[in-house]
């Protein structure tokens, strides 16, 4: 089986993403055709236990597009499950919190997409769609360090930011 290293380490995974959104317009109308994707891994553990938000999840995306929903230990627990699919797979994680206790279960990527971190209290803009906070930015410090590559970008037509030289940038300004 062909193993992607753009973003997946063992298995075949095409992109791996940070999206408070989730399952929403731009991947489902830019990402997926983008990526070829078959089957798409909501890792959350809240919305691994809310029947309903599954269940919408679900009845958003395309009928011939697999849609699996896992907690964090479940989604890493089975991993090589994904692997043995040969599907074209994109792994959504609500926030970097989620995607950094995927990473430190065994889950691990090469590259990391951050699409969509909304503004919150103490969270500052970085990118368009991108507030970040001081833990958020130590988390991705820890995988940047780790060779993780992380980049910020709404959607494919959009230029990719580099994690670290945006950091650099917001300390000159």
């Amino acid at each position: 089986m062909a193993n992607n290293k753009l973003y997946g380490h063992l298995m075949n995974i095409s992109l791996v993403r940070i999206d408070d959104r989730l399952i929403h317009g731009q991947i489902l109308e830019t990402w997926l055709p983008f990526i070829k994707a078959s089957c798409i891994v909501v890792v959350d553990d809240n919305v691994a236990n809310d029947f309903f938000r599954k269940s919408v999840i679900r009845m958003a995306v395309p009928s011939d597009v697999e849609v699996i929903v896992n907690s964090i230990e479940e989604f890493t627990k089975n991993c090589s499950h994904y692997e043995k699919q040969g599907k074209k797979t994109i792994v959504l994680f609500y926030d970097i919190h989620n995607a950094l206790k995927a990473y430190s279960f065994g889950f691990k990527f090469e590259k990391l997409n951050i699409g969509s971190a909304h503004s919150k209290k103490d969270r500052k803009f970085y990118s368009p769609a991108v507030y970040l906070c001081k833990e958020d930015i130590e988390n991705l410090r820890f995988l940047v360090d780790s060779g993780v590559e992380v980049e910020l970008r709404c959607i494919p037509r959009d230029k990719p930011l580099n994690f670290r030289d945006v950091i650099k940038k917001s300390k000159l300004t």
